[in-house]
């Protein structure tokens, strides 16, 4: 297994904690500084040093005013924000942009003390280059219910996305597993001994270089919905990291993938009833979408 994977299991640390140990020269293997994606192989000595428990383990979300972060839905247990392009979910290592979590932290917003340090109250994420509805927990009971939730796939997640071509069937299933590429660090893809993944679509929209999709995710593997249409050679429009045109993106005046987190429906923690909330498309995906069009 990779580092960050395999000590995230036996210390029971995020990812995130994990490769900041590694990034500081706190992870050995055999006598040799270690690297997050280096690998660890059966009959290896490993060495972890830990920091005390006094000292911050991971990197915190200090409040932050996000411009464009919109409260769509907020009580006692839940805080539903539609999320806007170039915001992380969370702090992570090597990111130095705005986050949620300092967005509504801002906002007076606190949330649910449960998870890792630098993710508390995250219950799923989306990317910092997909926009859309995103809910965070606010109370420890929310947490835990939702969490499984996700675990347990539950949560109706619908995603609209842009793809080049046309997929063919215009409707189906794509069940392909995902894990992280042997080759590039910050990405990932379908292989034989990945994560079981599996995406549904139907078509809305047809245009000539281009089809609109309805996505249905029934798992919710990082870069799922990328990974899978990338897989099939049919890219998000203005994924450059997973093969889109960039000619393409560059007349649509995109400069990310276009890809929107456009309704999330759940059973609320508190009181067992259903609930949906939607995001209307934001002004970028908005254009390239009429440009299509026209």
């Amino acid at each position: 297994m990779r580092v960050d994977a395999g000590l995230a299991r036996l210390l029971g640390l995020s990812r995130t904690v994990v490769a900041t140990l590694a990034e500081e020269g706190r992870v050995a293997v055999d006598g040799q500084a270690a690297g997050k994606s280096d690998r660890l192989t059966a009959g290896s000595w490993l060495e972890v040093e830990l920091p005390s428990p006094d000292v911050p383990t991971a990197i915190s979300a200090p409040p932050e005013v996000v411009a464009g972060l919109t409260v769509l839905y907020e009580d006692d247990d839940i805080v539903v924000v539609d999320k806007p392009v170039g915001v992380a979910a969370h702090p992570s290592p090597g990111w130095t942009g705005p986050t949620v979590l300092g967005g509504l932290a801002a906002l007076g917003t606190r949330v649910s003390t449960s998870g890792s340090a630098e993710r508390k109250g995250i219950v799923h994420r989306l990317d910092v280059g997909t926009t859309g509805v995103m809910v965070v927990a606010k109370s420890e009971h929310a947490y835990t219910v939702l969490k499984r939730a996700f675990k347990e796939r539950t949560v109706e997640k619908r995603y609209h996305a842009i793809v080049q071509g046309h997929p063919d069937p215009t409707s189906g299933t794509i069940d392909a597993p995902i894990d992280r590429h042997p080759k590039h660090d910050y990405r990932f893809a379908v292989v034989a001994d990945g994560k079981p993944s599996v995406t549904h679509y139907d078509t809305i929209e047809a245009f000539r270089a281009a089809s609109l999709l309805d996505v249905h995710l029934e798992t919710g593997r990082t870069h799922q919905i990328r990974v899978h249409f990338s897989a099939l050679r049919h890219p998000c429009v203005g994924d450059i990291t997973y093969g889109a045109d960039p000619t393409l993106a560059k007349r649509l005046h995109l400069g990310r993938q276009w890809l929107h987190a456009r309704q999330l429906g759940f059973h609320h923690p508190a009181d067992d009833r259903w609930v949906e909330f939607v995001s209307e498309y934001p002004a970028d995906l908005e254009r390239a979408l009429g440009l299509l069009r026209d």
